[in-house]
């Protein structure tokens, strides 16, 4: 390919980037990070009625004769 035409091609692709980075900030994709990344680590509560087999019953300071 001829480097008249790579070149152009790489900035117009760069600014595409750039153009969609501040498209994304004005629209408030980046404005809560801390909140969505404690979002992710809390499980879901299960639905009424369903038992969740990864969360226990009680908490471990609530009963204390629980053992691992």
């Amino acid at each position: 390919m001829n480097i008249g035409f790579l070149i152009p091609l790489s900035i117009g692709m760069g600014l595409a980037g750039l153009a969609a980075f501040f498209w994304a900030l004005r629209h408030g994709q980046f404005s809560d990070p801390e909140g969505d990344a404690c979002r992710i680590l809390i499980p879901q509560p299960p639905l009424q009625g369903e038992h969740h087999v990864r969360l226990a019953p009680k908490p471990d300071h609530e009963d204390p004769d629980r053992r691992l």
